[in-house]
């Protein structure tokens, strides 16, 4: 007889609903016992943070770099430009929408605590380096083996970036569900989950609806300029998007979203390399999510920044989750650092990020994955023109 698997969005939905029914119950002496593995945990991945992004992205440029030209450069533009795009429209629409939608009452939840539990004892981990240190670092490396072509260099960073997926898949994600089991535990002996889990459901409400309007303007603009009709292309697509919605994996889905790409039109050597450089590169809805997210977030804790500080937190965001790992999640592990850095996030913060976009996974997989498609078309179209003015 075969195991039930339970996946890890299961393990949070199981992990938040403990989490709030226990803490109704549970001895206060009890209750720091999570809140000591919370704080030991959110130290850990404050220190382990810079080394993911050391060890994603480095690798991540240098594999690009087997494929330098102007097809590399002009997928990489169109991917960033989509993604970047994506980050700006959903903060322009949270600051139109979130306040309406949360609610004055629903403002300033987290941080008014009715009682406030301490660990018992914490450990301090100093990061080895800072997260732009390591940013500029990945880059200055990944793009050195690109054009030296430093194989010893290069082989090093693999097997350093087999190790930090160990420690993604083996440490973090596992302990994922106590970590935000801790997070909702604290939160219903503080009086706040239920401010908390209303904003939750508004905003994987307003996710949804912000992706079906961005997946019609990526596929209009991409049909505008292809020449071709968008919501056909977007209608041949939905197979790559339901399929996404199942294995909540850009990679996983890449067979799929090259079939679905040939069925629009695409040439198939264009789609062969776009498609699975667009499920490394292109994560518009992964973006779409956690500037929402984060944006109601900070509105929750009355902290909100101003523009220039959000546009910029995009602008470095989009580089950051490049390459980020192919499991569940994986893209707002690769963010955590660019919150804390940027947006000044505590680990409380970084927990209700986590639960919420894990929560959501789906979606931004899926989003993602249909978005490859609109830029294959724009790729497949300019090489088209290229050919017929090579032709003449």
């Amino acid at each position: 007889m075969s195991k039930l698997k339970v996946g890890l969005l299961g393990r949070v939905v199981i992990a938040i609903i403990l989490g709030i029914v226990l803490g109704l119950v549970f001895p206060d002496w009890l209750s720091r016992v999570f809140l000591t593995f919370n704080g030991i945990f959110g130290n850990f991945l404050n220190f382990v943070v810079p080394l993911i992004i050391l060890g994603l992205i480095a690798p991540g440029i240098g594999d690009l770099g087997k494929n330098a030209g102007k097809l590399l450069l002009i997928t990489s533009l169109l991917a960033y430009g989509f993604t970047t795009f994506t980050g700006l429209f959903a903060y322009f629409s949270g600051v139109a929408l979130l306040p309406t939608v949360l609610g004055s009452n629903e403002a300033s939840t987290v941080g008014e605590a009715v009682k406030e539990l301490q660990p018992y004892f914490t450990l301090e981990m100093l990061p080895v380096f800072g997260v732009m240190t390591a940013l500029i670092l990945a880059f200055m490396l990944g793009l050195g083996i690109s054009f030296a072509g430093g194989t010893v260099l290069k082989r090093g960073l693999d097997e350093f970036k087999g190790i930090i997926m160990l420690v993604i898949n083996r440490v973090i994600i596992p302990l994922l569900p106590l970590y935000i089991f801790g997070i909702f535990l604290s939160l219903t002996v503080a009086g706040q989950v239920a401010s908390v889990l209303s904003v939750f459901i508004k905003i994987v409400v307003l996710v949804f609806i912000l992706t079906v309007i961005l997946l019609l303007l990526q596929f209009i603009v991409a049909g505008a300029i292809a020449k071709k009709n968008p919501f056909t292309s977007l209608k041949t697509m939905m197979t790559a998007y339901l399929t996404a919605l199942g294995t909540q994996s850009s990679a996983a889905t890449i067979p799929v979203t090259h079939q679905q790409a040939l069925k629009i039109g695409i040439d198939k050597d264009i789609a062969g390399f776009v498609i699975p450089l667009g499920a490394t590169i292109h994560l518009s809805g992964s973006m779409l999510k956690i500037t929402l997210t984060a944006m109601a977030v900070m509105m929750m804790s009355g902290t909100m920044v101003g523009p220039d500080v959000f546009i910029g937190f995009i602008l470095v965001l989009g580089i950051t989750m490049v390459a980020a790992p192919g499991v569940p999640g994986g893209a707002i592990m690769a963010a955590v650092g660019v919150l804390t850095s940027v947006l000044g996030f505590n680990e409380e913060a970084i927990g209700l990020m986590i639960a919420l976009y894990i929560g959501m996974d789906s979606f931004g997989t899926a989003a993602n994955v249909t978005g490859d498609g609109a830029i294959a078309m724009i790729v497949d179209r300019i090489y088209q023109k290229k050919s017929q003015i090579e032709s003449e």
